[in-house]
């Protein structure tokens, strides 16, 4: 990966940035003001909403250390034999204490790998990247519906008139509010905090693959602490004043949401990558040399109108020499078709994870990990004049050989 290619991403994430250096400040005056008196807890109705925007964006933001955190927090505030039978499973301590213990490993993953070798460091990172999507669904398809379903309970409890009353003959009137009626308002707000969740975990795991596609430790050190701070600081807020943590997990999602694309496309890529990566897919694919294959877009085609990362189909014209890109957006929209423009000399380049097709210094495709070794085929089927040339980290240990006298000096001199 060229450090091009790295200040691209950087450049793209530069809103997100700005946003938490903004938070950070905002949060520094209540965090200097330990003296004061702590709020009044607030009971009205409307700060079960509140609560449970922060909640569902919390756990959205790092899934398993939002999950564990929010079952040991209510674990804690468990005090009778009856409410702790009642905690859900990720309230229980077989569950977050291992969770925890997870989180933590990961946290010394990423101190070490910040000096630690790329080719090292890279198989565990993929290991997280599966691990936070799968306990992304677990949180979606559980956490989230538990929650939910907690606040129209809440609601419903609230709506309902106390007592009962008593007819002519003293016996007591069953009443409609005595009904649970929390199943049907859980239809309508259950699918509500799913989509919120998807939006804000989906801009989160972009992180991940923002951090398969980087060569250095310290980069992703860097973003793995901006999202926990992000998620630090709505905890903290959320114990201060619920309706501050809901503004700032509202902004978060309206964040989110505008992104949404990008993140779409990293999160497709991160999946892809782990998926080549673990299988070993390289051993049982095999190019097309006279077809279409699947690939990513990436920066001379963004100048063209594509996003990048944009997942595609390229083949080569037989007729006229052109190559076509055909791709739908968000995967399931109508197709479009690009014609592309490479003004420069095209090659392939191979890298120590990832292999791309170049157009001078400019990355044009981004092949997944299924085309490691499979970069001859690539120049045949697309009639790449340039052929292979090592690149990125693969590039920096040739040159670092040849300066020491390695095997790329003895081939020169032979």
């Amino acid at each position: 990966m060229q450090l091009s290619g790295i200040f691209n991403y950087m450049k793209r994430l530069k809103s997100l940035f700005a946003f938490l250096s903004v938070l950070a400040v905002l949060a520094g005056p209540s965090q200097a003001a330990p003296a004061a008196a702590p709020a009044a807890k607030d009971s009205s109705p409307s700060s079960a909403y509140a609560k449970t925007i922060s909640t569902v964006t919390g756990v959205a933001i790092s899934p398993l250390l939002g999950t564990a955190a929010l079952g040991a927090w209510q674990a804690t505030k468990a005090k009778t034999p009856e409410e702790k039978a009642a905690l859900p499973w990720y309230a229980q301590w077989s569950f977050f204490v291992p969770a925890l213990a997870l989180v933590g490993l990961c946290a010394c993953k990423d101190s070490i790998g910040a000096v630690l070798p790329p080719g090292m460091k890279k198989p565990l990172d993929v290991l997280e990247t599966i691990e936070n999507k799968a306990s992304g669904l677990v949180a979606a398809g559980a956490v989230v519906p538990f929650t939910m379903s907690a606040l129209s309970k809440m609601i419903i409890a609230q709506s309902a008139p106390a007592g009962d009353v008593l007819t002519a003959n003293g016996m007591a009137a069953v009443q409609v509010g005595a009904i649970d009626w929390s199943w049907a308002l859980s239809i309508l707000t259950v699918p509500i905090g799913v989509a919120v969740f998807l939006v804000v975990w989906m801009a989160s795991h972009a992180i991940n693959a923002l951090i398969l596609l980087s060569p250095w430790g310290a980069i992703d050190a860097a973003l793995k602490g901006a999202r926990t701070a992000l998620l630090g600081l709505i905890a903290l807020t959320a114990t201060l004043s619920p309706w501050i943590s809901a503004i700032l997990s509202l902004v978060v999602v309206l964040i989110a949401y505008l992104i949404a694309g990008w993140a779409f496309r990293l999160t497709i890529f991160g999946t892809i990558f782990s998926w080549d990566f673990f299988t070993f897919r390289k051993h049982r694919f095999q190019v097309v040399e006279k077809g279409e294959n699947l690939l990513f877009s990436s920066n001379t085609l963004s100048e063209q109108g594509v996003p990048m990362r944009t997942y595609g189909r390229l083949r080569l014209e037989p007729a006229n020499g052109k190559l076509v890109f055909r791709y739908r957006p968000w995967l399931v929209l109508p197709e479009k078709t690009l014609d592309v423009k490479l003004d420069a000399q095209v090659s392939v380049g191979k890298g120590l994870f990832i292999s791309s097709i170049r157009c001078g210094e400019k990355t044009a495709f981004v092949l997944p990990p299924r085309y490691r070794d499979h970069e001859d085929a690539v120049v045949r089927a697309y009639a790449i004049e340039g052929g292979v040339q090592d690149a990125g980290l693969l590039k920096a240990w040739s040159s670092l050989k040849e300066l020491f006298g390695g095997s790329s000096a003895r081939t020169q001199v032979t």
